[in-house]
């Protein structure tokens, strides 16, 4: 088995919203492919609002999901998320 795949999930979690299941699965599903474990923690929009809390994506995380079916509590909070990612050539997924 490979190493762990940490992944921050950007989106605000709702545990009936059917695109958010499957947000699960499909990481998990695609990090069995892989041989790998994946640790996904979803992060609130609004968490993403700050500089500083930003940064601890790159200390804890491989990379970043946006997550499908919002909306967002903060629609800033998302796009500093994505930001975030581009500017340093991160791994990034949205859709």
């Amino acid at each position: 088995m490979n190493s762990d795949i940490r992944i921050a999930i950007v989106g605000d979690f709702e545990a009936e919203r059917p695109s958010h299941i499957a947000t699960d699965e499909a990481l998990r599903h695609g990090a069995e492919r892989a041989h790998s474990a994946v640790n996904a923690d979803w992060i609130s929009t609004q968490a993403l609002e700050a500089e500083a809390d930003r940064a601890k994506l790159e200390k804890e995380y491989d990379g970043i999901f946006c997550a499908p079916g919002g909306p967002y509590r903060s629609l800033n909070g998302a796009l500093e998320a994505i930001r975030f990612a581009r500017e340093r050539g991160w791994p990034f997924l949205g859709t």
